[in-house]
């Protein structure tokens, strides 16, 4: 009888959540087949200086820690298959994520599965977590942050939960060092004003940064988490900056390009080609004189131009919206962010190749990507159709508010007695939706637009249109 009851149960769940369960389903799948079809995953010309800090662990002047540390955790099982099988998990919990918080707050089955079918099914979004780079796990502990903050209550444990989810993305990618006010201010507008829980949560937030920071300073002298903030903005004001209005003194001078903005390479080349004028000054193009400089010559062209600036931020951040995918920000970058059809060559650039040597030693054998068929080919022509165009990210964004808006018109009516209530659940969508806008504005407005740093932003994205469209109901979660 007890048994006969659990299948009752079971079954019953099985129904309720089967729109779900079969995109989670063939979102599995389409993650065994791609470890099938490129083993033991595919890398991107980061992952030699994450594998380089797992093994000897120190802190990147470019880079945070945060992926390298998940990468030593894995390290005794030296696999890096196994690294690529746990962001592929990881994939498949965002998903979980997306949709567990859409029904908690009351959204329906089919427009919750809907929600979570891009990170489910998107093909970009599967050879992201393919590639041994940190932006599956940064787009986890982001979700995974929201997904707390929109729990039917939050207390302080809830909040130091939030805050060291807070702390560990912006470890991973300093990206979200801005993540710790917007989920202060969410708090405290859940509490009505009250400090206690978002203190808590800003408390949780920092203090593993600082420590991270403390660690930085004890290696290099340093303040900060990476020392490359002044290269990366002045990569970014190379896109505008005009020496001729800026009038640069003598020592700024020297970073200045005399080509026309339209007729300049990308931002990135300012930072690795090896003709740049920082590339060409003495010493390492991150050393504490270098990032001081560049840092100055960045903060001239912000001062001189800011419109220019504003302008070549919008420019940037309307590449996330496309329909198509133009290459961008050149074929070799672009290229990564396709499943290959042949063997990506060997590292040539010198720290790569040490990491390559870092990389051996850690998988205790060769790194090289074997290519399978005819299992790679068939994600290579899933890839070819199968993905959420910049275009209909554009269209979650923009009708989320509009949605909640028209909700908010609707209901203008609502008797008094119950519109606190109300109110605490028509706002959850507004969470979601600014950490979304967070992710793309920010990579536009510090360095330049690349397509992998637009898939962190979907499901947050996502689980804002769900929760716009629905009816949540924070106070009554069960």
């Amino acid at each position: 009888m007890a048994r006969g009851r659990r299948w009752l149960t079971g079954g019953r769940a099985a129904r309720e959540h089967r729109w779900f369960l079969g995109v989670l389903g063939l979102g599995a799948v389409l993650r065994v087949i791609t470890m099938l079809g490129y083993r033991p995953a595919i890398w991107f010309p980061d992952s030699y200086t994450y594998v380089v800090t797992a093994l000897k662990p120190r802190p990147d002047l470019v880079r945070p820690a945060g992926y390298s540390m998940f990468l030593r955790l894995l390290e005794p099982l030296h696999s890096f298959a196994l690294v690529a099988l746990v962001q592929h998990l990881i994939g498949l919990g965002m998903g979980a994520l997306v949709y567990l918080a859409a029904r908690r707050l009351r959204a329906p089955g089919r427009a919750a599965a809907l929600a979570s079918a891009p990170v489910l099914l998107d093909a970009y979004q599967i050879e992201l977590e393919h590639l041994l780079v940190s932006d599956a796990l940064f787009a986890a502990l982001v979700l995974a942050a929201v997904y707390l903050a929109l729990s039917r209550e939050v207390t302080r444990r809830t909040a130091c939960g939030i805050g060291l989810l807070v702390a560990a993305a912006t470890l991973t990618r300093t990206v979200g060092l801005p993540l710790a006010a917007l989920f202060a201010g969410w708090l405290l507008y859940r509490a009505r004003g009250r400090t206690a829980v978002a203190g808590v949560m800003l408390a949780a937030a920092v203090l593993p940064v600082l420590a991270y920071g403390a660690w930085f300073h004890a290696t290099y002298q340093r303040v900060g988490l990476v020392g490359a903030n002044g290269v990366f903005l002045y990569s970014k004001t190379m896109a505008f900056a005009d020496c001729a209005v800026m009038r640069p003194p003598p020592d700024l001078a020297v970073l200045c390009d005399p080509r026309p903005p339209a007729e300049r390479p990308p931002s990135q080349e300012y930072i690795w080609s090896a003709d740049a004028p920082l590339v060409r000054l003495p010493g390492i193009t991150f050393s504490r004189e270098n990032d001081a400089l560049a840092g100055r010559f960045a903060s001239l062209a912000l001062r001189s131009q800011p419109l220019d600036y504003l302008g070549s931020v919008a420019r940037e951040l309307a590449r996330s919206f496309t329909w198509d995918r133009p290459v961008y920000p050149d074929a070799e970058v672009y290229g990564y962010y396709e499943f290959p059809a042949e063997p990506p060559p060997p590292p040539g650039r010198y720290p790569a190749t040490v990491g390559a040597e870092f990389a051996q030693r850690y998988e205790r054998g060769p790194i090289g990507t074997e290519i399978v068929e005819p299992y790679a080919g068939w994600m290579r022509a899933y890839q070819d159709g199968v993905r959420l165009p910049g275009t209909a990210l554009l269209v979650i964004l923009a009708a989320a508010p509009v949605l909640a808006g028209a909700r908010r018109w609707r209901r203008r009516t609502a008797r008094e007695s119950g519109r606190a209530a109300w109110e605490s659940g028509r706002a959850a969508w507004a969470l979601p939706w600014a950490v979304a806008l967070l992710l793309l504005v920010m990579p536009a407005a510090t360095a330049e637009f690349d397509y992998r740093y637009v898939l962190p932003a979907v499901p947050v994205a996502c689980l804002a249109l769900v929760l716009a469209a629905s009816k949540p109901n924070l106070p009554n979660i069960p």
